[in-house]
């Protein structure tokens, strides 16, 4: 399941990245400034490297940013239920809870990887 949880998060960097670009190219109109340039580099580093998962009881929670500037992105369940089966990716109701209404697609079946977007599972 950890592999899967890693695609999961390589989606999620790869997205991030692909909107940086995209804002870059929009936003200077085909210039580039070498030190809007490494702002965005770190700004990816930065999202790249803090994203972070954690194991709960019931959920593995996907969380990104900085020490003390964290958000859910999203949890994926451990173990099934009577909803929901292993590997289901749900969005965050709050820090600590998951949208229990339907799950956004699954890492084990591959159902899940269009689902995650830089900014979280949904």
């Amino acid at each position: 399941m950890r592999n899967e949880i890693e695609k999961v998060l390589e989606a999620m960097r790869e997205d991030y990245k692909r909107w940086s670009t995209m804002c870059a190219k929009h936003s200077s109109k085909g210039k580039t400034d070498y030190r809007e340039s490494n702002i965005r580099t770190q700004m990816e580093e930065d999202y790249c490297n803090g994203l972070e998962v954690t194991e709960g009881r019931r959920y593995w929670k996907i969380t990104s940013g900085r020490r003390n500037n964290r958000s859910v992105s999203g949890f994926i369940v451990k173990a099934g239920d009577k909803k929901f089966r292993e590997g289901d990716m749900l969005k965050p109701a709050g820090w600590a809870a998951p949208a229990r209404n339907f799950a956004r697609g699954n890492v084990l079946d591959g159902t899940g990887f269009n689902n995650a977007r830089w900014t979280g599972i949904g």
